[in-house]
């Protein structure tokens, strides 16, 4: 595996970054996630425009254009040979000192990785997810607004421990208000009377990329969509229940905290998705190797 640092690349045992670096010590950074599929980097450019907008609200500047940036990661997919799989891209603050200032960070750290990334088992996309409503709220946007995609990931990551220690893969969050933001990794949506809702991005949800292409997917499989503050309740009563993610894709959920969604088995809505949403992996995105 070749990882890309700063604009060189390093063989995984020699890549390394600086102890003080500010995305170790403090969690001091941003990053996303992008698929490869079918020798393409899927929805890159969008990726590409979050991870500046991320990196904007927390006044960190990103030492490269993003056209520089954009072919930084195809080139990493190119050196090492991947034409399916997923790339981490992660912009640190960079190595400063022990203090919480960033002010001695001269200069941004840049990493690629080019890996291959298998969230959910095949027969879960088949039989559907149960998941359980975590004890941890979702981070209050007043504090850290969840839109930022952070290298500080702990809110997320109690969740899903907590779901670990309850036997589920995935856990929904609620925001400060007992409303439902989104699960741990994924945002959610359900369908009910033949109407597909998600909460909006303001109840504490990421804006995520699938999320937005499953939106875009909505007037071609014929599915009205409305964004719409849910409760618990809201997610009991659903007809379907399905999750979206870049690591996820489109994985169907079957239970909610005991309670079976709908009949308890796949929706027929879900899986236009899910079929509508693989089949534009196929031709969306930057070539990586020419043929």
């Amino acid at each position: 595996m070749k990882i890309f640092i700063d604009g060189e690349f390093y063989p995984e045992a020699e890549a390394k970054i600086s102890v003080f670096d500010h995305g170790l010590l403090y969690g001091d950074g941003v990053f996303e996630g992008i698929r490869a599929y079918n020798n393409r980097v899927f929805k890159l450019s969008e990726h590409i425009d979050r991870l500046y907008d991320s990196a904007k609200a927390i006044l960190l500047e990103i030492p490269y254009t993003k056209e520089e940036l954009s072919e930084a990661v195809v080139e990493t997919c190119r050196q090492n040979g991947m034409k399916n799989g997923y790339v981490r891209l992660v912009i640190t603050r960079g190595p400063g000192y022990l203090g919480l200032s960033p002010d001695r960070c001269k200069k941004p750290t840049v990493i690629i990785i080019a890996a291959l990334l298998e969230l959910y088992p095949k027969e879960f996309y088949e039989n559907g997810l149960a998941v359980i409503t975590a004890p941890t709220t979702r981070t209050n946007p007043a504090a850290l607004n969840p839109a930022i995609k952070s290298l500080n990931y702990l809110n997320n990551i109690m969740a899903k421990v907590e779901g670990s220690l309850a036997g589920v893969h995935e856990v929904i969050m609620l925001n400060s208000e007992g409303l439902v933001a989104e699960c741990s990794g994924d945002n959610i949506f359900v369908i009910k009377n033949g109407v597909m809702r998600t909460p909006p991005i303001y109840m504490g949800a990421l804006g995520g990329i699938t999320r937005q292409t499953i939106v875009d997917l909505a007037d071609q499989i014929g599915v009205p969509f409305q964004e719409q503050p849910m409760t618990r309740y809201d997610l009991f009563v659903s007809d379907e229940m399905f999750l979206t993610g870049t690591g996820a894709e489109v994985i169907p959920v079957v239970k909610v905290d005991g309670r079976s969604i709908g009949d308890g088995s796949v929706g027929e809505k879900t899986k236009q998705f899910m079929t509508a949403y693989s089949e534009l992996t196929q031709t969306d995105g930057p070539v990586i190797l020419s043929e």
